[in-house]
């Protein structure tokens, strides 16, 4: 911050003396002008400190004087001594009735030792903001990249809350605060819903400042998982120099994340290889490396849970971060989802977990033991699709067999199946207008009887055999076989 009128008057070396006691003297000055025109405003920007000897006020003090106030100077120092001995009467009296600071510069102090002083000062507090941008560099990357466990995210914004005397959050992809310091500073991001979103949904890097409750809030994107925004604010305005202590902050962030992100992706790839083994080779030893990257396995039965949704549009980030920090289970993208491994008794706090990132579905497994997971995770992936196409939010795969076998088949797929199945007799029907279709159907429901599947089409017994032996030729399998029985009975069911 430039040195002050006060700091420059206290400074015994130069001797000043104000002589408008009642004048602001907390004025910041920019820069030291000297000038003796009758109107050196269009020379100054505002905020200088202008010295004169006296011949430009002395035509006109009043007009002088106002020029400089509403030129919006800092003061004005009069030099005595040399063309006057003392201050003129009129100047001091102007000065007054305008508010400018007026000060007297003894002969003994040249007018350069003035700009000297204001220019040291400056250069002095470069120097300092230098250092402590420096300084809080060095403990922001500290926080961040340090050995111990409580290193991260969360340290950052402590450090830069310190250094600030503010509060900060992060508020991630999903709208949840993922860090906040102090915690409770949490709760502020509800008022501030509005300008969190818009910097979020912003295409490019960029910063927000808003006023709050006299205060100074700013908003800054930040590359973490998924668009995540920077806040931080407090009840009196920042400075450039705190401004480059929040980027500072926005960069380590981004860089910790970055190398935590590359060890977390060779740690998910490792994850995946292990659950694909599972899924693809169970006996084959698979179980014992879960076993050796997971740590001691829980007690009794897993549960395999199949996670998809909204995420599945793109890479399972948020989600697959959201677990990590959860210790939730053992957890891998799989084949599109992300598919989760767990004791029976976890799968409640499971998807509370998974719940706080958006529209997530779950499909869950039947209880198995560590050699049957390969089953399990079969089982995941068909409630898990059952989920999304019943769109809920969580399909068992004990219910969904339950209700059949139609529940475990995607309606496409058994929709081409019957189509391809039943082609022969459908062509049949249409080109030569006999009944096989219907008339199958009737006959598998009543379990191959004939006099009472007959009477139910209004045929004669003899009519319906023959047309069920031509459809067992057009189809050219074995109607008495139960397997096939049961294949066209869900064929007709499945069809159009």
């Amino acid at each position: 911050m430039p040195v002050s009128l006060r700091e420059l008057c206290a400074d015994r070396s130069l001797g000043l003396r104000s002589a408008c006691p009642s004048a602001d003297l907390e004025r910041r000055i920019t820069w030291v002008h000297s000038s003796e025109l009758s109107d050196p405003t269009p020379y100054l920007d505002g905020g200088e400190l202008l010295l004169t000897t006296g011949l430009g006020p002395a035509a006109d003090p009043d007009g002088y004087v106002a020029r400089l106030a509403a030129h919006g100077l800092a003061g004005l120092g009069f030099g005595t001594g040399l063309g006057h001995d003392d201050l003129l009467p009129a100047v001091t009296a102007a000065c007054a009735r305008a508010g400018l600071p007026l000060v007297e510069v003894p002969e003994r102090t040249p007018f350069l030792a003035l700009s000297r002083a204001v220019s040291e000062a400056r250069a002095a507090e470069r120097y300092a903001e230098v250092v402590r941008t420096d300084e809080a560099q060095r403990a922001l990357t500290a926080a961040a990249l340090g050995d111990d466990r409580e290193s991260g995210p969360g340290r950052v914004l402590d450090r830069l809350a310190e250094r600030l005397d503010a509060w900060s959050l992060i508020s991630d992809a999903d709208e949840r605060v993922r860090y906040a310091a102090p915690r409770p500073s949490s709760r502020r991001a509800a008022a501030l819903a509005g300008e969190i979103a818009r910097v979020r949904e912003h295409a490019g890097p960029s910063s927000v400042t808003v006023a709050a409750g006299g205060g100074q809030v700013v908003l800054q994107p930040v590359r973490m998982v998924g668009p995540s925004v920077l806040v931080v604010g407090r009840d009196r305005q920042f400075s450039p120099v705190d401004r480059q202590v929040i980027g500072s902050a926005v960069s380590v962030l981004t860089l910790a994340h970055a190398r935590s992100a590359a060890a977390g992706r060779a740690e998910h790839r490792v994850r995946t290889a292990v659950l694909r083994a599972l899924a693809v080779l169970p006996g084959s030893g698979a179980e014992q490396v879960l076993a050796d990257t997971w740590g001691p396995l829980p007690d009794g039965d897993l549960v395999a849970v199949a996670l998809g949704g909204r995420p599945a549009t793109g890479r399972f980030d948020v989600l697959l971060d959201t677990l990590e920090r959860a210790s939730a289970g053992f957890h891998a993208e799989l084949d599109g989802r992300v598919a989760v491994i767990v004791g029976a008794d976890a799968v409640p706090p499971l998807l509370t977990v998974a719940s706080r990132v958006r529209d997530v579905r779950a499909g869950i497994s039947d209880p198995a033991p560590v050699t049957g997971l390969a089953r399990a995770l079969r089982e995941a992936g068909r409630a898990l699709d059952a989920a999304e196409r019943l769109d809920r939010r969580t399909v068992r795969f004990a219910d969904l067999a339950a209700r059949g076998l139609s529940a475990l088949v995607l309606p496409e797929d058994a929709e081409a199946f019957a189509e391809s199945v039943l082609a022969p007799l459908v062509r049949h029907d249409a080109e030569r207008r006999g009944d096989l279709v219907g008339s199958l159907r009737e006959w598998l429901a009543h379990h191959g009887q004939w006099d009472p599947a007959a009477t139910r089409l209004g045929v004669h017994r003899h009519t319906l055999r023959a047309r069920i032996e031509k459809a067992g030729a057009l189809l050219d399998r074995d109607l008495d076989s139960p397997g096939v029985r049961a294949e066209l009975w869900f064929a007709l069911h499945a069809g159009r």
